[in-house]
């Protein structure tokens, strides 16, 4: 009897260390593919984030793996020694899916880093800014994916109502500057709650998404649309996701007022007044800014860069044939339009650094392909300097500018935060450097 408990005792520890040695076999194993990871992101320059990322507490994090299940993209998360860690962070774009999924509360939603900061103008967590009935939602206050703007465009509308519309003497309860997804979200919320509103755009509805290649996906998540519903769509492309809001739009007789630029938000102690680029000046109670980093393209600043065949954003691919094309730049929506754009066009690439370094993995994948089998000519460390009408001077590191046969430039160079405008209005615009945007109490 003795005997056969001790196998049975026997037996059951060596189980129990065999489970143990695999356990540890596979974290090790687990931990030295995520370093394995992290360098290359390091070598590709994807490890650092660039907008909103997580930052885990090592000290809470229990390694469930559960923010890694959760993320909706490639290799933003990894367990390294039993704890969630970054790896390519710079591909991070601020779902929130991991900060919700841990069930210990270890991650933190931060906008910039220590060495890299954001430019981001202040406001409290109703979205209010430092000018009281002034309120910012959507990619201008660092939520540039489109869930996440449509979030804040109601949140912030919902957060006027609470603290009360009341009786005034302006001509509208709330005007909405910028028709993108935050713009519209807060219409439909406007149009729930009853308010007198008007929504104007500087350029044509659906702000940036609208200059979006028209192939290009979009939304790859779900998101609840005021007075529309979810939107369980798991691939949207741009006329998709337009023709949705148009149709929202639409049903609740919401007409946006199209090519129509705000200049200048005074106020007028009662409320403030808008003035616009037609002239015409009206009245609000409140004021949403709901306009787009992006909406102000940044200018290269070079000779020739006013010339009718260069562009700041690529509408119709498909009706390019035949052209010798340049892109400029080095980001996701540079390379989507090189890609398209080399079905039927000879298409070079340029780009001021080493290596693309804030791009989805599955773009990096796709532009090396189409590198390799020559229908995109990428050239790195190179800056264009001036464009003629049939050529493109393209300068290396050494300063040297060589020609390039050229019929159509399109340059993708980011849009700059229009901070002398915010600054005219006078909203307080600061550079954060790794600052909590969403945290747990």
């Amino acid at each position: 009897m003795l005997t056969e408990k001790i196998l049975i005792y026997g037996s059951a520890i060596l189980l129990c260390l065999a489970v143990i040695l695999i356990y540890l076999w596979k974290q090790r194993r687990d931990s030295r593919r995520v370093d394995e990871k992290i360098a290359k992101a390091k070598q590709d320059g994807v490890f650092e984030p660039v907008s909103l990322h997580p930052v885990i507490d090592p000290g809470s994090c229990i390694g469930t793996g559960a923010c890694i299940a959760a993320c909706p993209e490639k290799d933003i998360l990894g367990l390294r020694n039993g704890k969630a860690t970054t790896i390519n962070a710079s591909h991070c774009v601020g779902h929130g899916a991991c900060f919700h999924a841990c069930p210990t509360r270890a991650i933190t939603l931060c906008i910039g880093t220590e060495k890299r900061g954001v430019d981001l103008p202040h406001m409290n967590a109703r979205f209010e800014t430092n000018l009281p009935g002034v309120y910012i939602a959507g990619e201008l206050g660092g939520m540039g994916l489109i869930r996440n703007a449509v979030e804040q465009g109601r949140q912030a509308v919902e957060n006027m109502v609470k603290s009360g519309i009341g009786n005034h003497g302006c001509d509208y309860d709330l005007v909405i500057v910028g028709a993108g997804p935050a713009g519209i979200s807060a219409s439909l919320t406007a149009r729930r709650h009853h308010l007198r509103f008007l929504t104007l755009e500087q350029d044509t509805l659906g702000g940036t998404v609208f200059t979006f290649p028209r192939s290009k996906v979009v939304m790859t998540a779900t998101m609840e649309l005021p007075l529309y519903g979810k939107l369980k769509l798991s691939e949207t492309s741009k006329s998709q996701l337009l023709a949705i809001w148009q149709e929202a739009l639409g049903k609740n007789g919401i007409t946006v007022r199209e090519n129509t630029r705000v200049e200048n938000i005074l106020s007028t102690g009662d409320g403030f007044r808008v003035d616009t680029s037609t002239g015409e000046q009206v009245r609000a109670y409140r004021i949403l800014l709901a306009i787009e980093r992006r909406g102000t393209p940044r200018k290269l600043g070079i000779p020739g860069e006013d010339l009718e065949k260069v562009a700041y954003r690529l509408l119709e691919p498909e009706h390019i044939h035949g052209k010798r094309v340049m892109v400029v730049g080095g980001g996701d929506s540079a390379i989507e339009s090189a890609l398209l754009l080399a079905a039927n066009n000879t298409v070079t690439l340029t780009y001021r650094g080493e290596s693309f370094s804030r791009i989805k993995p599955k773009n990096g994948e796709r532009i090396r392909e189409a590198n390799q089998a020559g229908t995109v000519d990428i050239r790195f460390n190179t800056n264009p300097v001036r464009i003629d009408q049939d050529s493109v001077a393209l300068a290396g590191k050494d300063g040297v500018a060589h020609e390039i046969p050229n019929d159509l430039v399109f340059i993708f160079a980011g849009g700059e935060l229009p901070t002398q405008f915010l600054q005219k209005v006078g909203l307080h615009v600061t550079t954060k450097y790794g600052d909590a945007v969403l945290k747990h109490d």
